[in-house]
């Protein structure tokens, strides 16, 4: 079952630009960076009340980030929703007919579960399903 949104991730060229503008003109601290080697991906999150901005940097030209600023500049990438059971959350979506990036969840930033769904076929956002390691 969904719980709520976990975060909103946002693709940027350089967190270290970015983290300036959460930082001092957000007035938002910095929770922490960390590399995820399996996206070729750089982040960083800020908390906003229950919600994090998790932004997004690529650390290389084949990284989907760097694919999706290419395409479309900074800016949103995804809206990621917290689950309990993300393998369930990922065979209801399957049967319901959704489009999936992810048929297995994989490992993403903060020693989480993720699994994207394929923006065709939830109109247009891409959207994540995250949860706990156990």
């Amino acid at each position: 079952m969904l719980q709520k949104i976990d975060h909103l991730g946002i693709a940027v060229r350089s967190i270290e630009v970015a983290r300036t503008f959460y930082e001092k003109i957000l007035g938002l601290p910095c929770e922490g960076e960390e590399t995820v080697e399996s996206q070729k991906v750089k982040t960083a999150f800020f908390a906003v009340g229950e919600v994090h901005i998790e932004l997004l940097e690529p650390t290389s030209e084949e990284s989907p980030i760097a694919k999706f600023l290419q395409k479309n500049g900074e800016g949103i990438h995804h809206v990621a929703y917290k689950t309990d059971d993300i393998e369930a959350q990922i065979k209801q979506a399957q049967e319901g007919g959704c489009r999936l990036i992810h048929e297995t969840p994989i490992e993403g930033a903060g020693g989480k579960l993720v699994a994207f769904l394929h923006p065709k076929s939830t109109h247009g956002v891409l959207m994540e399903f995250c949860a706990k390691k156990d």
